[in-house]
């Protein structure tokens, strides 16, 4: 019966010169900055700012995004090992990063940005969760050529054999999941934003970001495999329990957009 579902033995390496190899995920991770620059670029345009602040800004993200989702693997999935050997936690090429992680660095950097540069903080997360949600299908696109993050056994007919990762039977590809549902989040915000423009509600597009994806993340991990060891035997898993405060602060959020009479 395997033999109906999808087989999966892609090479997630494209080619490689000496030591150096250039992947599938590493290109899908680069495209997820270029085409959110693009978009930003449009945005700020838009609202007559300079590139000068974006390229700011684009610093601040990739620093934001890199070192929040190293810490976050290493502190929330595998504190012991990784406080034993701090100098691991610097081996970001051996794999380990994780979204939450990135969410909290994207918001402590976003932070610092906004102060630094006298913007409105949520000014700033209302536009740049469209980039980071279309940047989030990027990733789970780079996760699933990497045989990575997928589900448990399932007998649906798009179930997927991940044989390179060792794997003889069907899995729900909840990266590909994760994707999809991330692409229409990244079209809802940007059309939200297109269809309001500058004067769209201060905090409406990031809770709605909040809500909506954390939510898909907390109902996809119930047919996800556990990441680490502690999880099994869990009601809910690390990944979900990280999920709940992000959907209660956009709930949050959303009620004061609406109770705010003013916009930006």
């Amino acid at each position: 019966m395997v033999l109906n579902y999808i087989n999966w033995d892609l090479d997630p390496e494209i080619v490689k010169i000496w030591i150096f190899s250039i992947r599938y995920y590493g290109l899908l991770f680069a495209a997820s900055f270029f085409f959110g620059y693009k978009i930003m670029q449009k945005i700020f345009q838009k609202e007559n700012l300079s590139v000068e602040l974006l390229d700011k800004l684009t610093i601040y993200m990739a620093v934001g995004t890199v070192l929040g989702a190293r810490l976050g693997h290493c502190l929330f999935y595998q504190p012991d090992y990784y406080l034993s050997h701090p100098i691991e936690i610097l081996m970001i090429w051996h794999g380990g990063l994780a979204s939450h992680g990135a969410a909290i660095g994207i918001l402590l950097s976003l932070y610092f940005f906004a102060k630094k540069n006298k913007k409105a903080y949520l000014w700033i997360l209302d536009r740049i969760v469209i980039v980071v949600a279309l940047a989030g299908f990027f990733i789970r696109m780079g996760n699933f050529m990497n045989s990575e993050i997928y589900g448990t056994v399932t007998n649906l007919p798009w179930g997927v054999v991940f044989l390179r990762d060792g794997q003889n039977l069907p899995k729900h590809p909840t990266q590909i999941y994760e994707a999809i549902s991330y692409l229409f989040i990244f079209i809802l915000l940007f059309r939200t934003y297109r269809k309001k423009g500058p004067e769209v509600k201060q905090g409406l597009i990031f809770s709605l970001f909040l809500i909506i994806l954390f939510t898909v993340r907390f109902f996809v991990e119930f047919i996800k495999e556990d990441q680490v060891r502690f999880e099994q035997g869990m009601t809910f898993n690390m990944g979900q329990w990280l999920s709940i405060p992000f959907v209660l602060i956009g709930v949050f959020l959303l009620y004061q957009s609406f109770r705010n009479k003013t916009n930006n």
